[in-house]
């Protein structure tokens, strides 16, 4: 029988592949943003930010899926 699966885990893998997203996005992406409304920023950030947790948060859960269900 399997482990369920641990919502900390989860999150803090989730959060140790959004933290440093942001903050390369704030360096790369924000000087070329900063001239526009909060709301367009908040846009072009999210419309680069959420595909990519689309994308690697599964592939990184069921990389370390042994150690989240431990």
């Amino acid at each position: 029988m399997e482990n369920k699966p641990k919502i900390w885990k989860m999150l803090l893998i989730s959060w140790l592949f959004v933290y440093p997203v942001i903050n390369i996005m704030f360096v790369v992406i924000f000087p070329l943003v900063s001239d526009l409304p909060q709301l367009l920023k908040t846009l072009v950030f999210t419309i680069i930010l959420v595909p990519l947790m689309g994308i690697f948060i599964p592939k990184l859960h069921k990389r370390f899926w042994k150690w989240i269900t431990k």
